[in-house]
């Protein structure tokens, strides 16, 4: 995509009133709330705690979420930038740290030759890591008690890339009638059989045991953004235990926290999940998203057929069997960067192997809102955390507080924001002024740069990664 591209909608620091943002909502016939001012630090529900069935408090509602930096050694250790990153979570200021990071349970399982991998090798690595986090928090803001950190357990399935950034070695479920010709594999490609399904389920219980030997709270049992986890629950036409039912489709989540319980007792989860997701899109005329065209499409988990609608029936049916499962922690997400990331990332600056926005990116923001509103309300005892808020900008604390003050969520989570602004939370829950500079302004850099094999970072606003060598080579991938 051109660094010359003009955005056809109005940047978000354009909205400089409360009554610019209502006008232009209004105007557009976008239904997004959000309060006029904000609540002083006493009364905001940014500072509310939230207690947890297992005893543990959350300090406040507000959360970090995993994010994968492409920047760990090729043997699963993280590195100085990956201790960056995390130094930022740690002093960002908020007291839930969803995953922290995409963590590998076997080195086929990952994304990109550089992604972490949680093994008996790397196992002191996470123990300093979790330390570490530790450490700076508690020197910024005196304690820990109230922090709940997690470690976010992955296998990257379809688009796994272990040895190559360019070369897939994907691991796949079922033949997706628009995917696998989308990343070069054959309609007959091999799928998973049910034994290496067993196989990697046993590593993830592995990974697990040492997570809870490393000191994390809980682990997250990823189901989202069209990794393997996410993939089971559209596999309809997969035959065999792993597919088809909605029972069987479920069956590798149920093996995988029955197994958690019996060897890593007392260990809680959680689960990220793409409540939603809609048919893949790819660019159209003029770069703008569109969708691929299909009479019936049943591979939408959260869909509808149509697969251009939300339909949230297997998506509570899923939350209720997440809450059988005496799992409370619940992170809200949709469909998947590799193939829709309008609906997770809304954006007007796309990524370089993206496309221009199809929709107005509020209205990717009021999805995901409205989304998880409807499951919160749905199931109330569970701690549902909402996510999709970074384009909102500066007015994202207005949201944040409607939507938290209203019982809309529980938690709001914050991703790519932190990595150029990482005390945000922070300053939201103190009531300061947000730091305008610091900002992310959703130019996809944090994205474009690994789709291309660089490290992922704010190269537009982080001095550390503006001074780089990848910075140059990223400034000419956009042109």
């Amino acid at each position: 995509m051109s660094a010359k591209y003009k955005p056809q909608y109005p940047r978000m620091a354009q909205l400089k009133t409360a009554d610019d943002l209502r006008t232009y909502l209004t105007t557009n016939g976008i239904d997004l709330p959000f309060d006029d001012t904000l609540m002083p630090p006493a009364e905001s529900p940014f500072g509310q705690a939230i207690p947890l069935k297992s005893g543990r408090t959350i300090g406040n509602s507000l959360c970090i979420l995993p994010m994968e930096g492409w920047d760990g050694t090729t043997d699963g250790r993280p590195s100085s930038f990956t201790r960056n990153r995390w130094h930022k979570f740690a002093v960002s200021g908020a007291k839930l740290l969803f995953g922290c990071e995409a963590v590998a349970v076997a080195h086929e399982g990952k994304a990109n030759p550089n992604q972490l991998v949680l093994n008996e090798e790397t196992f002191d690595d996470f123990v300093d890591l979790r330390q570490q986090l530790l450490t700076d928090h508690a020197e910024k803001f005196g304690r820990t008690d109230d922090l709940l950190i997690g470690l976010q357990l992955t296998h990257s399935g379809r688009f796994c890339k272990p040895k190559s950034h360019k070369q897939f070695e994907s691991k796949i479920l079922y033949a997706h009638p628009f995917l696998n010709a989308k990343f070069g594999m054959e309609p007959d490609y091999p799928v998973l059989t049910d034994a290496e399904i067993d196989g990697i389920i046993q590593q993830y219980v592995d990974a697990a045991v040492l997570a809870q030997k490393a000191g994390y709270d809980f682990v997250d049992v990823k189901h989202c953004h069209g990794y393997l986890g996410h993939e089971f629950l559209s596999a309809v036409d997969r035959p065999g235990k792993y597919g088809g039912s909605f029972e069987n489709r479920t069956r590798y989540l149920r093996d995988i926290v029955a197994g958690i319980r019996q060897a890593a007792p007392g260990l809680e989860m959680g689960v990220r999940l793409s409540a939603f997701d809609l048919l893949p899109f790819k660019k159209g005329a003029e770069d703008m998203g569109t969708p691929e065209t299909a009479e019936q499409y049943p591979y939408a988990f959260g869909g509808n057929t149509d697969g251009l609608t939300v339909d949230l029936t297997e998506t509570k049916q899923l939350l209720a069997l997440i809450e059988s499962l005496g799992i409370q922690l619940v992170c809200i997400t949709g469909g998947s960067p590799y193939y829709n990331p309008h609906l997770m990332r809304p954006a007007l600056f796309p990524p370089s192997d993206g496309y221009l926005p199809p929709e107005d990116p509020l209205l990717g923001v009021k999805r995901q809102i409205d989304v998880t509103h409807a499951l919160k309300q749905a199931f109330p005892n569970l701690v549902i955390i909402g996510s999709g808020y970074s384009y909102l900008q500066e007015w994202l604390p207005n949201v944040a507080q409607y939507v938290l003050r209203t019982g809309m969520a529980d938690s709001v989570g914050f991703g790519r924001m932190v990595l150029s602004y990482p005390t945000m939370p922070a300053d939201m829950v103190a009531g300061n002024t947000l730091t305008r500079n610091l900002i992310c302004r959703t130019f996809s850099d944090c994205t474009t740069a690994p789709r291309n094999g660089l490290i992922s970072g704010c190269y537009p606003l982080d001095i550390l990664y503006k001074k780089l060598p990848e910075a140059e080579e990223l400034k000419a991938l956009k042109v």
